[in-house]
């Protein structure tokens, strides 16, 4: 996989190296199925597994920008998205005239989902910078915990970005009978095994980068997620128990309402003038699985 520069206002792109470059704006229209991981699709091409990289481009500014890459899955690596901001941050980014755009929320917009497990929720609220308040509630070990911080304060790199993903032992043979987890190691995931009667569920490969590190890959998450809306969130996101699917949900209603939001610039006095890409003055990053 390589990242390549684009110009301002391209957004984030896929190309299919393999199929005569064929290109996949990752934006909310091109989202094809949400489960344990976010895919697109645009005439019948597949990318899987995005919502990491496009955290870390989010999470660090890069507005603009081609991923080149030749078959379906994006790389997982070791299942943060550390690496990419890694490789993003070391080849350089470069400050683009054009003003960054911002979707600026006007009013709340809300997706709820009931369940006999227990309610889900995720809403977007008017709000300054880009705060989050996420909260989880997994079985134990992991059980109930919560994070809330701003990702304008620009601690994405140290805070969110090593939070690695996180599955259940016992859900390996399911998720791999339904094509999932395919590149997944213990390189690559936070292995857990559920407390049951009979035993005290552990993490199998630890030990954890934060004491919340699977809250924190929830926001990571999250923000992968939201870049599907083609701008960079101005406002406040809760989330209670939410995943993929409903993160992915409120891109679609936000997007569809259009009183609910306004694309606007930031003042120069509290935010960069400008849109940021990966720079042309050094090698194009490049990452492999």
């Amino acid at each position: 996989m390589r990242l390549v520069p684009a110009p301002a206002g391209s957004g984030i792109v896929f190309r299919r190296s393999d199929l005569d470059n064929f290109e996949i704006p990752a934006i909310g229209r091109n989202v094809a199925r949400v489960s344990y991981a976010t895919s697109l699709m645009r005439q019948g091409v597949l990318i899987q597994t995005t919502e990491h990289l496009l955290s870390a481009l989010i999470g660090i500014g890069v507005d603009n920008i081609i991923v080149e890459i030749d078959n379906l899955e994006v790389p997982i690596l070791d299942g943060s998205s550390l690496p990419y901001v890694s490789a993003i941050l070391a080849s350089g980014l470069k400050r683009q005239r054009r003003k960054r755009e911002y979707i600026r929320i006007l009013k709340p917009v809300e997706v709820r989902e009931n369940s006999p497990c227990g309610d889900k929720f995720i809403g977007v609220y008017p709000g300054d910078g880009y705060s989050i308040h996420y909260s989880i509630d997994f079985p134990e070990p992991i059980g109930r915990d919560t994070f809330t911080g701003d990702l304008e304060a620009g601690a994405y790199a140290n805070l969110i970005a090593p939070a690695r993903t996180f599955g259940f032992k016992e859900d390996e043979a399911m998720l791999r009978d339904m094509g999932l987890i395919r590149g997944v190691s213990d390189d690559s995931a936070i292995i857990v095994t559920r407390t049951t009667p009979a035993r005290i569920g552990t993490v199998l490969n630890g030990p954890l980068r934060f004491p919340d590190e699977f809250v924190r890959h929830k926001v990571l998450d999250l923000i992968g997620d939201l870049a599907l809306a083609g701008r960079r969130i101005w406002g406040r996101v809760v989330a209670e128990r939410a995943g993929h699917a409903m993160h992915t949900a409120l891109v679609h209603k936000l997007l569809h309402d259009r009183s609910a939001w306004e694309l606007t610039h930031r003042c120069e006095a509290t935010s960069p003038p400008a849109s940021d890409a990966l720079t042309d003055g050094h090698s194009p990053a490049l990452l492999h699985a």
